[in-house]
């Protein structure tokens, strides 16, 4: 089963930095960013996650949680979080739990091999749980910008 626009996602629960285990139950009410991406640390994934950190402040004006997700462990995404200064939380879906309901893993070439990762991928879920954008195979510049602009028009939407 994977997630489809304008439904409602199932609620799940991953373990996060800071000791946590989030689920999607907790964050009813408030919007909720879920950003896929492949590696901690690497390049582009540190621009990426750097880039929801600068739009933060903006995303929590909207009622919106931003949470990155990817198979990396517990540990990696603790060092990674302190070491770019991410005041949101990561989870670790090393079972790949979460990565299969969004159905972002994908056969991806690496150095010429063939390889299982996460492809970029980004939703939008709204308060009520339900799934209302998506972008795949996402190019980092300018994403979080993106992300935010659809954010500001589900809530003007919303208060109609």
């Amino acid at each position: 089963m994977t997630v489809e626009v304008n439904k409602k996602v199932p609620d799940f629960s991953l373990p996060a930095t800071g000791d946590k285990e989030i689920g999607l139950a907790d964050l009813k009410g408030k919007n909720v960013v879920l950003y896929f991406y492949p590696k901690d640390s690497t390049p582009g994934c540190t621009r990426e996650g750097l880039d929801f950190q600068a739009n933060l402040a903006r995303f929590k004006r909207q009622n919106t949680v931003v949470l990155g997700v990817s198979r990396d462990s517990l540990n990696a995404h603790e060092n990674f979080r302190s070491k770019q200064g991410f005041t949101f939380d990561l989870l670790s879906d090393k079972a790949e739990t979460l990565c299969q309901l969004f159905d972002v893993i994908k056969m991806k070439n690496m150095y010429g091999k063939q390889v299982r990762g996460i492809e970029r991928s980004t939703f939008l879920i709204d308060a009520n749980g339900k799934l209302r954008q998506e972008w795949r195979k996402v190019k980092v510049d300018g994403h979080a910008d993106e992300v935010l602009t659809a954010v500001k028009a589900l809530n003007k939407e919303n208060r109609k």
